[in-house]
């Protein structure tokens, strides 16, 4: 079949000429963007990499914060059946020099001056040469006389004679479904990098079966762009939204979501459980401090949505006529101020992936009539493996099978999964891919987890980071990480316990929820160092902990913690790109602190 992603922009310029592709922000402003305008553009950047030289199958490299030139870069490249490459905009040096090179990338599209910078120094020293274009306007460095513009590049493509338009659309007519359509690497919580190989085949299958299962879609529907581009979830996702006709809002500031999604007000929005699990206490907290009517109402709605929402809309089943009545009452005093608040009351779906998110905390959203459609997925399978169905999903799973994609559980429990959304292998990296794929071709996941009869997939913890205690009781600290960030004046955890008597963690306070429940328990304190340190605080927190992991077997439950004055992060090594934790880093990097738990 011909390739989805080759000619998508021009095929939807021809249906939809003047309506909007997707809008970008422009100071509070969003700002829409035409179809026959993004097919102008992408014709004119598909020109500009042929001109400087890029054949069929080179590598370009995108390195930059969520921005629509994104999207034209990437489907320029499809156009020349070139392979962009997507690399996280807060990436470490090491590992943008590695991609580089590991790739080979022949031009590198830069967001901001840092990096800008960073590529240019990688440049310096890479085993090959490249071009880099940047999407803002940076200051060059002084000894950099090849770097292009956004500007630049597309004047360069406007200005493009008849032959090399001629040499793109047949490269695009000729392009193949076995043509690689992008390489993901991996954030890597342990070792290197390793980039899966995603062919044009799995986009197709991708776009297919994704349409296929979210029927409840429509060209009525609009997405906001959250996640970063560079995540399989996120690019995934744009493209089945541009695909579908859904508008997408591309929001280029992560910080700046709270503002954005209460301006867009979308019915869309892919991201990760700590989104929600942050909106979750922040909306707790509120509920908490209700008082009178105000506290009874939302109580009785809460129980109303629940037993409407969950005990017979989720199966499919008829609600009795009171009962959604009750709902409607309830919807209009108690459920839209809620959704109006967070900026999701045109909600349709929210799908939500990465990591784990409490049962506690989708029961909640799901009653409050907020959609969220927990899913499972990897790079290496082009994003969804498994997600809610419309109806008859259990929470606490993630789901069942995508259309087109067969799951089992293999040794160790391990998930192992075969379709045509799974990768080709990793690049450069025999080795490697061999050992990621049983001796008949499924993939493995490196993910534990259980099929019931009725197909939904349950997952138990990433193999990788299972562990077992010094008593030889087996560990899943994904678990308890995610049942502690249910908490308000919890941020991050990171569980610790590996042949060690009992289980340990490392905490990072949400450091503005414990500096006003300093205030108001007149806790006095000098820094945060002093903060932490202080015997209420500590007494606390161990108080909340031993409340939600209660329902743990005595052997999983944290027994001392340690409490951090700085957050993990992306720029230190302590969390990947994607904000999964490096357990062995942190491990390595506190083991006085580890250690002094178990003295």
């Amino acid at each position: 079949m011909p390739n989805i992603l080759s000619d998508l922009i021009s095929i939807q310029s021809q249906k939809h000429a003047d309506r909007t592709a997707y809008c970008i922000k422009d100071k509070d402003e969003w700002k829409p963007v035409t179809w026959n305008n993004f097919d102008l553009m992408v014709s004119y950047a598909a020109n500009a990499l042929a001109l400087l030289g890029i054949e069929e199958s080179d590598r370009i490299a995108v390195f930059s914060q969520n921005r629509h030139e994104i999207l034209i870069s990437d489907f320029a490249s499809y156009r020349n059946r070139v392979v962009p490459v997507s690399i996280y905009s807060t990436s470490s040096y090491e590992q943008v020099s590695y991609i580089i090179n590991d790739a080979g990338t022949r031009v590198i599209f830069t967001g901001d001056q840092a990096q800008y910078r960073m590529a240019h120094q990688v440049q310096k020293q890479a085993g090959h040469a490249f071009t880099i274009v940047t999407y803002d306007n940076v200051t060059r460095d002084k000894d950099d006389k090849t770097t292009l513009s956004w500007d630049e590049f597309i004047a360069l493509g406007k200005s493009a004679a008849e032959s090399t338009v001629k040499t793109v659309n047949d490269r695009t007519t000729h392009a193949l479904d076995t043509d690689i359509a992008t390489i993901i690497y991996t954030s890597g919580t342990t070792g290197e990098p390793k980039g899966a190989v995603l062919p044009h085949s799995c986009f197709n299958a991708a776009m297919l079966i994704h349409r296929e299962r979210l029927t409840m879609l429509s060209d009525n529907d609009t997405s906001l762009c959250f996640l970063p581009l560079s995540h399989i979830f996120e690019k995934a996702w744009t493209y089945f939204c541009l695909y579908s006709d859904i508008v997408v809002y591309i929001n280029t500031d992560p910080h700046d979501i709270q503002n954005s999604i209460k301006q867009v007000r979308p019915t869309c929005m892919c991201s990760v459980p700590r989104f929600w699990e942050k909106v979750y206490t922040a909306v707790q907290e509120k509920l908490m401090n209700m008082r009178g009517p105000k506290k009874w109402l939302a109580s009785a709605a809460m129980k109303a949505g629940k037993k409407r929402n969950l005990h017979y809309h989720r199966l499919g089943l008829k609600v009795p006529r009171l009962l959604e009545w009750r709902y409607r009452f309830f919807e209009k005093h108690v459920f839209k101020p809620i959704q109006k608040a967070i900026g999701v009351e045109n909600g349709n779906i929210f799908p939500t992936a990465g990591a784990p998110l409490s049962p506690t905390i989708v029961e909640f959203f799901q009653s409050c009539g907020i959609n969220i459609i927990i899913g499972y997925g990897l790079s290496e399978t082009c994003a969804t493996v498994s997600c809610y169905p419309t109806t008859d999903y259990i929470i606490g799973s993630v789901g069942t099978t995508m259309p087109e994609v067969q799951i089992k559980i293999g040794a160790d429990n391990e998930i192992l999964v075969k379709g045509p959304t799974v990768m080709s292998g990793y690049y450069n990296k025999p080795k490697e891919t061999a050992e990621a794929f049983t001796a008949d071709g499924w993939f493995r996941t490196g993910d534990a987890g259980k099929i019931d009869a009725e197909g939904n997939l349950t997952l138990t913890e990433r193999i990788k980071d299972l562990f077992k205690t010094a008593n030889g009781k087996y560990i899943a600290p994904q678990a308890l990480e995610s049942r502690l960030g249910e908490d308000k004046y919890i941020e991050q955890v990171a569980v610790i316990g590996d042949k060690r008597k009992y289980v340990t963690a490392i905490i990072i306070p949400a450091f503005e929820a414990l500096k006003e429940y300093a205030r108001k328990k007149h806790i006095k304190y000098k820094s945060i160092e002093d903060l932490i340190k202080n015997a209420d605080i500590k007494a606390m927190l161990q108080q909340r902990i031993d409340k939600l992991q209660a329902k743990f077997a005595g052997y999983e439950q944290i027994k001392k913690f340690t409490l951090l004055p700085q957050a993990f992060s992306m720029e230190s090594g302590e969390l990947t790109n994607t904000l999964k934790i490096r357990r062995p880093i942190i491990t390595n990097r506190y083991a006085k602190v580890i250690e002094s738990m178990y003295a």
